[in-house]
């Protein structure tokens, strides 16, 4: 029962907090880079907050992941992680399905802090136009996040990569950190979270340059590292 209490007060408090530190973006986006990603630094800081104390949830984290312009494949089990990998990583260009680029509000705050929106039934031209803008991040000095399993998958569930995620690697010629992780186990689709540790394991990083086959293998299997 508190998990529920809680759990509701979470979304109580987040979404609206959301919409403020959304126009909060969007004024700061007048102002250059610098205003608008503390603004974003502040609202995933103000996730955690309220994940940790309200929630219960405490997050650890085994290795490092490197500064500068590298590749990011991180599992996706649940939303938490999508907001989390934002106070992991400085200033990361993320990944993420076009639908969310496309929401009002939040998709014009993402847009201005830099995400590269794809659309699946774009085809090749969504994998262009994906590829372009992760060298613009690479010629920022920023890195790219990047989820290669598309969507988010069941505790336990280990599908194959994206076809996407193969050929951005091969296009901006970074090597690649894994991240993996649990959060599924406690933070489940609906509304009830529960209190709890949410592991997560950085990677080998994984050097540029190698055949399709043999990059999607390695980060398959290091993503998933906590499943086993």
């Amino acid at each position: 029962m508190l998990s529920v209490v809680r759990s509701a007060l979470y979304f109580l408090i987040f979404y609206p907090g959301t919409v403020f530190y959304c126009i909060a973006a969007l004024i700061a986006a007048r102002f250059g880079e610098g205003p608008i990603r503390r603004v974003i630094h502040g609202w995933a800081s103000f996730h955690h907050l309220l994940v940790t104390k309200l929630l219960g949830i405490r997050f650890e984290l085994e290795g490092t992941i490197p500064a500068g312009p590298v590749l990011i494949a991180v599992k996706h089990q649940a939303m938490v992680e999508t907001i989390e990998v934002l106070l992991l990583v400085d200033t990361p260009v993320v990944v993420m399905k076009q639908q969310y680029v496309n929401t009002p509000l939040l998709g014009a705050t993402m847009k201005s802090f830099g995400v590269i929106g794809v659309d699946r039934e774009a085809g090749a031209s969504a994998l262009r136009a994906m590829m372009q803008r992760g060298k613009q991040a690479i010629a920022e000095g920023r890195p790219v996040v990047i989820f290669p399993e598309g969507t988010r998958v069941p505790v336990g569930e280990t599908p194959e990569l994206r076809p996407g995620f193969a050929g951005l690697y091969r296009a901006l010629g970074l090597p690649v950190v894994p991240l993996a992780h649990d959060s599924g186990r406690i933070w489940p689709k609906g509304l009830v979270k529960r209190p709890g540790v949410i592991r997560l394991k950085v990677g080998e990083t994984i050097p540029a340059g190698l055949k399709r086959g043999e990059i999607e293998e390695r980060v398959h299997r290091a993503i998933n590292a906590l499943e086993r």
